[in-house]
């Protein structure tokens, strides 16, 4: 984890996404100024309303299928383990069930096919721990419902040990404990509903090698962090919709994230080329995108709304100056020396309606590698090899003085719309920010990062520019550091020179 210290619609997609009108059995979201639950509006056009609509699976077992008997107790389990890899099974309607020891889970065989008849239901029955697991490579899970496991804390339910390959679609994964899902490389997650888990709907980590080729399309990911980790563990970083931990390429598009306790997609430490595009992202309690110390990333064509209510205000509440944001770049940039389909982070054609604040650019000066502030334990940046070479005195020359630092660099914000309606969000201050800036640097006392020479970059230096947007609404922006809040007219004058070609309207609705 990585905390501080102190008018486009979304594009339809073909086959994946259904078109338009609320999701029915959807929690509420979040209203009015003490973050309480009311109806929730209509979602944008082309979400993905797969928990309402699941698609059926084959209702009869497609030939050459082992059939699997929800009467037979572990059925699933004792079929996969006696035959060969490559095998498909097809599970009949009703509610599977595992031997009631919470290490039985299916181990598949490469090549496996798992698919659910209609009404097929795969129950932990909150005893076991995983329902699928082992490092067999390219599984595929269709048409299952799958429920009720109880994995423990940062650890998943489906495809538990991180294999590669393996494709998940038109699969619910609810109501279980810990996360609904893990991933592995070159992973599909198609069309599910990702409902109600207890930390994350999906966790994107593995250990070892980065998880590479992710594509995360079409599903709907909702009111997950149900044990809410936050309070359980404050600071932990560990909730959300989403969590990726060094993913190094996925695509994560026309997913409908909403009503997640905390983030709705979170990506933390050494992830890279990111293509997060076509979403809908609205009423998670948190930011609805954070990207924290990662790099290369295009965001774009993303309907935001709503986000950020529950935790934004909460911080102001508490008398907190740091504008918390809906969009929120901590320590992430471009590096042109990282492989990607990009060399920065390109934010356009988004539309960002009535969430609390809108983008935040920020770069903590005490968090790089070897520093005892970075909340990124043992990581160092992809640019250096080994985390003690970040030390005195190689570390205040070059290159490690720039290479031992994640930097928020290389970000371009332009052509999206900015709204904000403060009768909507239920807010007077603090809810309406922009900002780039950075802490004045003081710790640990070798640190070749102290006073403000990193605030003078993120908002001078590094390449970052806001240009040719649309703000309607009282905004404010905030440069080099909080204590620093500035008008339009400030923001676009020297020194900062940001938002040139923008338009500014004070009322939302005028």
């Amino acid at each position: 984890m990585g905390r501080r210290h102190w008018a486009w619609p979304a594009a339809p997609l073909a086959l994946l996404l259904l078109a338009a009108a609320g999701c029915t059995d959807a929690p509420d979201a979040p209203s009015g100024p003490a973050g309480t639950r009311a109806t929730p509006t209509a979602p944008a056009p082309a979400v993905a309303r797969v928990c309402a609509e699941p698609a059926p699976g084959p209702a009869k077992a497609p030939a050459g299928a082992v059939t699997v008997d929800p009467a037979v107790v572990g059925d699933l389990a004792a079929k996969t383990k006696s035959s060969p890899p490559h095998t498909t099974f097809w599970l009949r309607p009703g509610t599977h069930r595992l031997e009631p020891d919470r290490y039985a889970q299916v181990i598949p065989k490469a090549g496996n096919s798992y698919l659910g008849a209609p009404g097929a239901v795969f129950d932990g029955r909150k005893t076991n721990q995983y329902a699928f697991g082992g490092g067999a490579g390219n599984v595929t899970i269709r048409y299952l419902t799958v429920q009720n496991f109880v994995a423990p804390q940062n650890e998943g339910v489906v495809n538990h040990d991180s294999a590669d390959g393996w494709v998940i679609e038109h699969t619910a994964i609810q109501h279980n404990a810990g996360a609904g899902l893990m991933a592995g490389a070159r992973q599909r997650v198609r069309a599910n509903c990702l409902r109600g888990n207890g930390q994350y709907g999906l966790n994107a980590y593995k250990s070892g090698d980065p998880i590479s080729g992710l594509v995360v399309e079409g599903n709907e990911i909702v009111a997950n962090n149900t044990d809410d980790w936050e309070r359980r563990r404050p600071g932990c970083g560990c909730t959300g919709g989403v969590k990726f931990w060094a993913v190094d390429g996925a695509d994560v598009r026309g997913n409908w994230v909403h009503d997640n306790r905390g983030p709705g997609l979170w990506a933390d430490t050494n992830n890279n080329d990111f293509r997060i595009e076509d979403n809908v992202l609205e009423a998670n309690d948190g930011a609805a995108l954070i990207y924290e110390t990662s790099y290369n990333a295009v965001i774009r064509r993303n309907t935001i709304r709503r986000n950020n209510w529950v935790e934004g205000r909460r911080k102001a509440d508490r008398g907190d100056s740091f504008p918390f944001a809906t969009v929120y770049l901590s320590e992430s940039g471009g590096e042109p020396r990282v492989r990607a389909r990009t060399d920065k982070i390109e934010i356009y054609r988004n539309v960002l309606e009535n969430n609390w604040s809108g983008i935040t650019l920020w770069e903590n000066a005490d968090r790089f590698c070897n520093s005892p502030a970075n909340t990124s334990s043992g990581d160092c940046t992809l640019l250096v090899d080994r985390t003690d070479r970040c030390a005195q005195p190689a570390i205040a020359a070059a290159p490690l003085y720039a290479d031992c630092r994640w930097k928020t660099q290389r970000v371009d914000i332009h052509d999206n719309r900015f709204v904000l309606d403060t009768s909507v969000v239920g807010c007077a201050v603090k809810c309406g920010r922009m900002a780039a800036l950075a802490n004045y640097g003081t710790y640990p006392d070798w640190s070749p990062y102290k006073g403000e020479a990193v605030a003078e970059a993120v908002t001078r230096t590094q390449h970052n520019r806001w240009h040719d947007n649309v703000y309607l609404g009282p905004w404010s922006f905030v440069a080099h550091d909080p204590s620093r809040e500035l008008d339009s007219g400030q923001w676009q004058g020297a020194p900062y020179q940001q938002d040139a070609g923008s338009t500014f309207q004070p009322q939302a609705g005028g």
